[in-house]
């Protein structure tokens, strides 16, 4: 299963090609489709398993069409090296 079967808008699509991304990794294929549903999300998988991405590219496919200049999302992390890697 490619990242074109998860519903996601085609600029994240190009955006996924791009970067070399093809198949999304697990953690992506069970996340992403809650994320796009708007559902919650607690997930656990070993560093490197794309779990930054499992959660970005629905929140960045639920603002993508919508007007910029406010505050869109707030994401917490506990660490200041994870904040650096999902900024």
């Amino acid at each position: 299963m490619g990242f074109t079967t998860l519903g996601l808008h085609p600029s994240l699509l190009r955006a996924t090609k791009d970067l070399g991304f093809v198949q999304p990794t697990g953690i992506q294929s069970e996340a992403i489709p809650a994320g796009l549903d708007g559902r919650d999300l607690l997930a656990c998988a070993e560093t490197g398993s794309g779990k930054t991405a499992a959660f970005l590219l629905p929140i960045v496919h639920r603002l993508i069409d919508r007007p910029r200049g406010s505050t869109r999302a707030l994401i917490l992390v506990p660490t200041r090296e994870l904040a650096a890697q999902v900024k």
